[in-house]
């Protein structure tokens, strides 16, 4: 696996301007004011290949990174938000 993606932020998304699941995880934590960091991985291609290391090879996006090292693939804002709450209360 390619090394570990530096973040300070809770939730960081891995995504791309043209991707519609990207899209849509963002606007559902846009609508509780839920904070994230954006990593477009067409700008980053190091970050891309994080991505592609921990989806069997294939740059899936969004592709969500915590910052206890946790990640998850395409999840939906309701889980993104679950998991920020719990990392956040831990503070």
């Amino acid at each position: 696996m390619t090394d570990l993606p530096t973040t300070s932020a809770p939730v960081t998304i891995f995504a791309t301007t043209t991707c519609g699941y990207c899209h849509r995880l963002r606007a559902g934590l846009d609508a509780t004011d839920t904070p994230y960091n954006v990593v477009d991985v067409d700008e980053n291609p190091e970050a891309g290949e994080w991505v592609k290391s921990v989806n069997g090879g294939n740059r899936v996006v969004p592709t969500v990174l915590y910052s206890d090292g946790t990640y998850q693939t395409n999840p939906p804002a309701v889980k993104v938000r679950d998991r920020y709450g719990e990392l956040t209360s831990q503070r």
